[in-house]
């Protein structure tokens, strides 16, 4: 059965995507079909064989204790204001945030990441016969996240054409980033944060593969990486501090505002209707997650996670999604959990436009104009992802 719900999975990715495309004719199924055997090894590979699961059981184990040192220093900081023996969620997961954000900070002061990112970048290009800046941007969006991305283009913003912008926007929202990733691991299962993270750069290539069909000329595929001004190694410190403090008080207060919103929109359809706002939710998305291979028992709560992640943001939703996945079967938790791994939602649109419309206004009116096409590109890239790893679970 699960062969049958992969199949039904992709074809829901294929039918929406062709719905939607501008240009069927164009389309290049032979980049497709590679990525997605790509995709299939590479699950086969980090959930069943040794090396996989060790290279899992790694990046888990670095990022726990990546977790447990930052909280040494929220500690140290606010220790007196916490209660003993309460988990706060602000203090033990999103403040941890500002000190992975100096670890990325280091590495990117001293060339290590753009060094590897790029090189990665280019043997997809490589695989997949796509151009190498779609396949860097695919790969840095999934390190550095959906703002910080475009700056390492910036020259080039305003003569990007309005296809490959698609592609690459679609790459962003389609991501996460690594400073967060720790947070993420908090909440649901390391093993899903990971496998999730590794498919998304492929599914986003083949949904706006999809959707948004082209072909590069030869002149049109390089690929030209601009640097950050060069800060001294403590300007650099002190930068991605407050970096890595701004982004964990962002998702503390779209936290605060989101949560307090659903609870106050449930009470209300309750108050009205006898049923929560969520449960309406999950009946609509039901179907969906159905077709993906969420087990039919599963799939209302299913849906429901699905759009509060949708209308809200990753964080709401894998917060209401650890309430509740002690009921679901593994197959529906790992599903689910890939799925949360990714930043499309509504919330996204305005983040993303307002990161290129700060390079280029033009571009940045392009990205508003698509928003909508863009969510739904990136959501249905989260679906295909959370589609590949039921396969295997």
């Amino acid at each position: 059965m699960n062969v049958v719900f992969y199949i039904t999975g992709l074809l829901l990715v294929l039918i929406v995507g062709l719905i939607v495309s501008v240009d069927r004719r164009k389309i290049r199924y032979k980049p497709i079909v590679i990525m997605l055997l790509t995709q299939l090894v590479l699950t086969f590979i980090l959930l069943n064989t040794k090396v996989g699961v060790v290279s899992i059981g790694f990046v888990s184990a670095l990022f726990s204790k990546l977790v447990d040192l930052g909280v040494t220093g929220v500690n140290f900081v606010f220790g007196g204001l916490e209660n003993e023996g309460e988990y706060v969620f602000f203090l033990n997961v999103l403040l941890p945030i500002v000190f992975i954000s100096v670890l990325i900070g280091i590495l990117n002061q001293f060339k290590i990441l753009p060094f590897i990112i790029k090189y990665v970048g280019i043997v997809l290009s490589k695989l997949n016969g796509m151009g190498k800046m779609e396949n860097y941007i695919a790969v840095s969006s999934a390190v550095l996240g959906q703002s910080e991305v475009f700056l390492t283009i910036k020259d080039q913003m305003d003569d990007i054409s309005k296809r490959r912008l698609y592609t690459f926007c679609t790459s962003a929202m389609s991501a996460v980033s690594v400073a967060i990733v720790g947070a993420y691991m908090e909440i649901i299962e390391p093993q899903f944060v990971v496998v999730a993270i590794a498919l998304n750069i492929m599914s986003a290539l083949i949904v706006a593969s999809i959707i948004n069909p082209y072909e590069l000329s030869e002149e049109e595929d390089t690929l030209t990486i601009e640097s950050k001004k060069k800060l001294s190694f403590f300007q650099m410190i002190s930068e991605s501090i407050m970096d890595g403090f701004k982004v964990a008080v962002i998702v503390a207060a779209m936290l605060i505002g989101f949560i307090a919103l659903m609870n106050g929109i449930d009470y209300l359809f309750e108050m009205l209707f006898n049923v929560s706002f969520q449960t309406i939710l999950g009946y609509i998305f039901a179907p969906i997650a159905f077709v993906m291979g969420v087990p039919w028992a599963d799939s209302v709560q299913a849906g429901s996670i699905m759009a509060t992640k949708l209308v809200t943001n990753e964080f709401v939703a894998m917060l209401s999604f650890r309430e509740i996945s002690a009921g679901l079967t593994t197959k529906a938790v790992g599903m689910i959990s890939v799925f949360l791994v990714s930043f499309a939602n509504f919330s996204s649109i305005g983040i993303i436009t307002g990161a290129v419309k700060a390079l280029s206004s033009k571009q940045g009116d392009e990205v508003a104009k698509n928003g909508l096409k863009l969510l739904l590109g990136s959501t249905l890239a989260s679906v295909l992802s959370a589609t590949v790893i039921g396969l295997f679970l």
